[in-house]
């Protein structure tokens, strides 16, 4: 891979570790469902009029939108908001591997290997040291909801995989646009309508460019250079770049809103890195030596 591009696979990874601090800051003005709601409508609108819904794609695209936009991200936005660090949030949302593991297993009959069960394990030992330290920063609700924005999002990856034949701008564009007007609904029966009211009124820069960076960085540069890089390289070099986007999340709640670093975090950190290492390097050795097998 040559410098420039290893540079924009890091960049990505930047980017999404930082947007877990942005979202933070949004949410200090807007309430998660209306957040999410709003990003969706800016991500499609006006992008729709410029890039048609594939055809016989319909309801395979809403569905998706539903599921790996609507439902992934107000849950995540959600568990923020009720008190799960930005730090924390990056780390547990990066069990989605496994969540994946477990639906194909069930839906796909697609049996795992040993190693990817006992990655899942070590992983998941990770996780129940966060639960085990429940306080005012780390919250058993926010826990919750940031663990289903995890689960949905594996469950997500099961749709994708129908997918395969959708071209990733049309999808996020429609997936988003479908997305935005139940969100939209829900924002307005939860929040109320004069949250929502006060919200737009009570805007500042800052709110604002949270959500622009959430938008424009988060979703259309980092999300289409990554879809490049993964249809330039083998997943398997692509890939492990996103162990990162943990490190960098939590680094930045550290850093910038002054989020605790136990030494329960990090042990944590490190198993649910460490098992999702073990899951990913198990891979590449499994497929290494069957084709030595071959030879």
């Amino acid at each position: 891979m040559p410098i420039s591009h290893l540079l924009l696979a890091l960049l990505v990874v930047i980017i999404w570790g930082v947007n877990f601090l942005f979202v933070s800051v949004a949410l200090d003005e807007i309430p998660p469902l209306l957040l999410c709601a709003s990003r969706f409508l800016l991500t499609s609108v006006p992008a729709i009029f410029f890039f048609k819904l594939p055809p016989g794609s319909f309801k395979m695209v809403a569905l998706y939108g539903l599921v790996m936009f609507a439902l992934q991200f107000s849950f995540l936005f959600v568990g923020m908001y009720l008190g799960m660090p930005p730090g924390m949030a990056s780390l547990i949302m990066q069990v989605q591997v496994f969540f994946s593991m477990f639906f194909a297993a069930t839906f796909l009959d697609e049996r795992p290997y040993s190693w990817q069960i006992f990655g899942a394990l070590v992983s998941f030992t990770g996780i129940a040291i966060v639960a085990m330290h429940f306080d005012q920063t780390v919250t058993y609700m926010g826990f919750i909801f940031i663990l289903a924005a995890a689960a949905t999002w594996g469950f997500g990856n099961l749709m994708t995989k129908r997918l395969t034949h959708v071209k990733t701008v049309p999808l996020v564009i429609w997936g988003s646009f479908f997305a935005c007007f139940p969100m939209f609904l829900i924002s307005f029966l939860v929040e109320g309508l004069d949250v929502i009211q006060s919200t737009y009124q009570g805007l500042t820069w800052s709110g604002v460019s949270a959500v622009l960076y959430i938008v424009m960085a988060s979703t259309w540069i980092a999300y289409i250079a990554w879809t490049w890089l993964v249809s330039r390289y083998p997943v398997g070099i692509v890939v492990p770049f996103t162990l990162l986007v943990p490190i960098v999340g939590l680094i930045c709640s550290v850093v910038f809103l002054g989020e605790p670093l136990q030494f329960w975090k990090l042990i944590a950190g490190i198993l649910v890195i460490g098992g999702l290492c073990i899951n990913l390097l198990g891979t590449r050795f499994f497929l290494a030596r069957q084709v030595s097998d071959k030879i």
